[in-house]
């Protein structure tokens, strides 16, 4: 529950009112997928006991809904940190063996997937406080740093430091700003 409090807390301003939040957790699609995530996580997580057992199956099924509705796909196996927050919807997908620290940001068209050869995959570690624009695409066993921005349409293929601003096909670091002016965490 802590989780899933830190990743709503995200989608919030301030000063927004009862009204304005209801409003948002209804109308906001990346919250959908990320309850459905979280609730789905725990349920996998704890599937040696009877409840998350029966749960697990109707949670799978609204998953697929949500997942339909919203093109956001967070397997219930990816282990993402709290304070998740998905900006848009649409054509979201995590590889099933993704790690993902705290804080981090997820936009439209994003994929976090397996790459390798050999009939070897691996999946990316990403950090805490990374920034993924629309459009980035990262493959592959590598390791993203904390406080990562990560542009528009990259491709990352490559590990990126701690404080890498990366963008472009393939990525490359053009500075060491990072991700403070994209990360908003409400503290």
């Amino acid at each position: 529950m802590d989780y899933l409090r830190e990743d709503i807390k995200r989608y919030f301003r301030k000063n927004d009112g009862l009204l304005s939040k209801t409003k948002k957790i209804i109308l906001t699609q990346g919250i959908w997928a990320t309850i459905v995530y979280r609730a789905g996580s725990w349920c996998h997580q704890n599937k040696s006991q009877i409840w998350p057992r029966i749960i697990l199956p109707f949670l799978t099924v609204f998953k697929k809904m949500v997942e339909i509705m919203t093109g956001i796909d967070l397997p219930f196996t990816a282990r993402i940190g709290k304070g998740l927050y998905i900006g848009h919807f649409g054509c979201i997908i995590l590889g099933s063996k993704t790690v993902m620290g705290e804080y981090c940001n997820i936009s439209n068209e994003n994929t976090i997937g397996q790459a390798g050869r050999n009939g070897i995959q691996k999946t990316p570690v990403i950090g805490n406080r990374v920034y993924i624009a629309p459009g980035a695409k990262i493959f592959g066993g590598i390791t993203i740093g904390d406080n990562v921005a990560i542009g528009a349409n990259s491709v990352v293929t490559i590990d990126l430091p701690d404080n890498a601003v990366a963008v472009g096909i393939p990525a490359k670091i053009i500075n060491f700003k990072g991700s403070q002016d994209f990360i908003v965490t409400n503290k």
